[in-house]
């Protein structure tokens, strides 16, 4: 199935389709771009924010900004995110998970990737509204999805296969 027939699955029955990605076998590229395609449109969707600050306190400039996103969400969130899978591995083992440390990076990596869309709508109303309810109910929406398909997904990666 197409990355985003995968996506749109994964908001009802994410096992299914993690399921689908652990069949294919070991691939650390493919978790790899699971991760830098995630973080890039991340760092996408930050753009109309940080133009409407931008715009309100010109003191730092449009692109500085930019390139702090940039450098954050493009080269210090991956590292991030690496170590916040070792860490859900460690506690998926801890309380008996059986799988291996390339399910909890898959787990991860490809949770981040289905939100994608809802924090490229997270940054449109940031960007367009600003501060309000709208934004804390589509952060609210963004932080359901994402733990409904990581926990759900490592749930199924820490006891579908044996560890390494």
């Amino acid at each position: 199935m197409s990355a985003t027939g995968d996506i749109l699955q994964s908001y009802r029955s994410p096992r299914t389709v993690i399921r689908r990605h652990l069949a294919r076998g070991v691939s650390e590229g493919r978790v790899f771009i699971f991760l830098v395609g995630a973080c890039l449109l991340v760092f996408i969707a930050q753009w109309p924010r940080l133009s409407r600050e931008a715009y309100l306190d010109a003191s730092v400039p449009l692109d500085m900004r930019l390139g702090a996103a940039l450098l954050g969400w493009l080269f210090i969130a991956p590292l991030f995110f690496y170590a916040m899978a070792g860490v859900s591995y460690f506690i998926a083992r801890s309380i008996g998970g059986q799988g291996t440390s390339y399910g909890a990076r898959l787990a991860l990596f490809w949770s981040l990737l289905v939100v994608t869309p809802l924090w490229l709508l997270q940054g449109l109303v940031a960007g367009f509204i600003g501060e309000g309810p709208q934004l804390t109910v589509v952060g609210v929406l963004l932080l359901g999805a994402f733990g409904w398909v990581w926990i759900n997904s490592l749930i199924e990666t820490q006891s579908a296969i044996k560890d390494d």
